[in-house]
């Protein structure tokens, strides 16, 4: 449950697999960025997701 400034949301997922694996509670707090709450939702690993690795610009052959 969260308030996003307009109005109170919960989330409700059924577990299918018997556990549902949850971040750390700090300070009363779970925290989870939006493409972790969207793998929790989606029965994927949440820890797998991460920021988008920085690529390099491939240098021009001489």
């Amino acid at each position: 449950m969260y308030f996003d400034g307009t109005g109170v949301c919960l989330l409700a997922k059924r577990l299918e697999d018997g556990k549902f694996c949850w971040p750390a509670i700090t300070d009363g707090v779970v925290r989870l960025s939006a493409a972790q709450l969207q793998a929790l939702l989606e029965g994927l690993n949440w820890r797998r997701v991460h920021d988008a690795r920085e690529t390099r610009v491939p240098v021009a052959a001489s």
